[in-house]
């Protein structure tokens, strides 16, 4: 075990975990240094992760857990994404008299468990990890337990993800049955396309996995989920996860499955077709804007997809790019959400966004130019994501699915446009508090300005993504 260091990261968060348990335990009012200091025990975590970074592949425990670039990319991609939500989220636990030790030690459980899946290069090392980070979801659905509709989406969270986490479990078995391993180098090594249970286990693996990004038709847990979770949850669970579960996707295809391309390349475009359309269309009804941003997150993993399902490079390349900026996106929408406040109540309907450059101009500012960069405007960083994806799908002659995903891109303008309009047309409302967090204003702040400035640095988060080659 001389190679100990390289899963240094995973073993300094653990022991962070135990810590900030204790800690939270044995102190009494200790949620303030609990909260702060997993913040810290995060950025700790990230540096370990970059000093790990390496260019070549490194195997432990028999194969079973890697450390390569797409590994060191993706967790500290989680990382930043973990550390933003705990950041701003000070506020509005407190406000809903939640401030509590349990809120940072789950969300540092759950980031272990994704830490585990992005590097797992083995089923049951998959499933530990995926199993790590869905326990701490389900409680942190329904973290605000005094609201009906916190504990209603805990539980429906609960039982949807239970039973997509047993088809997963039955596909594992499947393949573990046809090749006699649960290691992806091995089971790349043993199988052949001509196995049909093989097929099946990888039909039942892919079904999971689509539930845990919300991709239709395996969707319908996530706008009840988001609209009733606590507000700082959903940002949690729109961004986080998704990184996670998109990794598992590149390795669970690429590393063990690549030779069978032609059985599991239609069920991912199926998988990205159904979800850009369906994303597009039904988030046009909306007025709830975590419901809203639900629908817009499904569509959004429809062009992540359909990155994944071109079987090259440069579209893994893509989706990794799309995914990255789609963290920003959605931080900097949830930053402006978090700003809807007014004598201690959050609002969070679109009538409730009524002219709102009256009141706070540099707030609509910051809304206009994150709503564009989601419907994919140029220049904004949303376009340069969505070119990533529809240039790998182009140069695999993917014709059918580059002009669906054109035409969704432009029925999903729509209801952006029809928010925009809202903040600039329409008649003024009472004014929100300008009293925020610090940490959440330098939040919107950066985030902001990076999807606004993109276009100067395009090439900056390309180039680190080239050095990702699964193929």
């Amino acid at each position: 075990m001389t190679n100990l260091n390289f899963i240094l990261p995973e073993i300094f968060i653990s022991l962070s975990i135990m810590f900030l348990l204790l800690l939270g335990v044995f102190k009494k009012n200790s949620s303030d240094i609990v909260h702060n200091l997993s913040v810290v025990s995060l950025i700790i975590t990230g540096v370990l992760i970059y000093n790990n970074s390496s260019n070549q592949n490194i195997s432990l425990f028999n194969g079973g857990f890697v450390v390569d670039q797409l590994s060191s990319f993706m967790k500290i991609l989680t990382i930043l994404g973990g550390a933003f939500v705990l950041s701003i989220s000070t506020k509005y636990l407190k406000i809903f008299k939640i401030f509590l030790i349990e809120y940072p030690v789950l969300i540092l459980s759950s980031i272990l468990g994704m830490m585990v899946m992005i590097s797992s290069n083995d089923l049951m090392v998959f499933y530990i990890g995926l199993e790590l980070q869905s326990l701490a979801l389900y409680v942190l659905a329904s973290f605000n337990r005094d609201q009906l509709k916190s504990s209603e989406s805990g539980l429906k969270y609960f039982v949807l993800s239970a039973l997509s986490s047993g088809l997963l479990l039955y596909g594992c078995s499947l393949i573990y049955g046809f090749s006699g391993s649960t290691n992806f180098d091995v089971i790349g090594d043993t199988m052949s396309a001509s196995h049909y249970g093989l097929t099946f286990g990888i039909v039942f693996i892919l079904v999971g996995l689509a539930f845990k990004i919300s991709a239709v038709p395996f969707h319908m847990w996530a706008p009840d989920v988001y609209e009733g979770s606590p507000t700082v949850v959903t940002l949690f669970f729109a961004i986080v996860p998704k990184v996670a579960a998109l990794t598992v996707f590149i390795r669970f295809l690429y590393i063990p499955f690549v030779n069978m391309i032609e059985q599991w390349q239609p069920i991912l475009i199926f998988l990205s077709i159904a979800s850009m359309i369906f994303g597009a269309i039904a988030a046009i009804g909306q007025n709830n804007l975590k419901r809203l941003i639900a629908y817009s997150s499904i569509g959004h993993m429809g062009y992540a997809l359909a990155g994944l399902s071109t079987g090259s490079n440069e579209g893994i390349q893509g989706s990794i790019v799309y995914i990255t900026i789609y963290l920003f996106m959605n931080l900097a929408f949830f930053c402006c959400l978090l700003m809807l406040k007014r004598n201690d109540e959050y609002f969070e309907t679109v009538d409730d966004l009524s002219g709102l450059s009256k009141n706070h101009p540099i707030l609509s500012l910051s809304l206009l130019v994150i709503l564009f960069s989601l419907a994919g405007i140029p220049p904004l960083a949303g376009f340069f994501a969505k070119f990533y994806v529809f240039k790998a799908v182009i140069e695999q002659s993917m014709y059918f699915l580059a002009i669906v995903g054109l035409l969704s891109t432009v029925i999903a303008a729509f209801y952006y446009l029809k928010i925009i309009k809202v903040i600039y047309f329409d008649g003024e409302k009472e004014s929100y508090d300008n009293d925020h967090n610090i940490w959440l204003k330098m939040s919107l702040t950066f985030s902001t300005l990076l999807i606004l400035l993109y276009f100067i640095f395009p090439s900056q988060l390309v180039e680190i993504v080239s050095r990702i080659n699964i193929l």
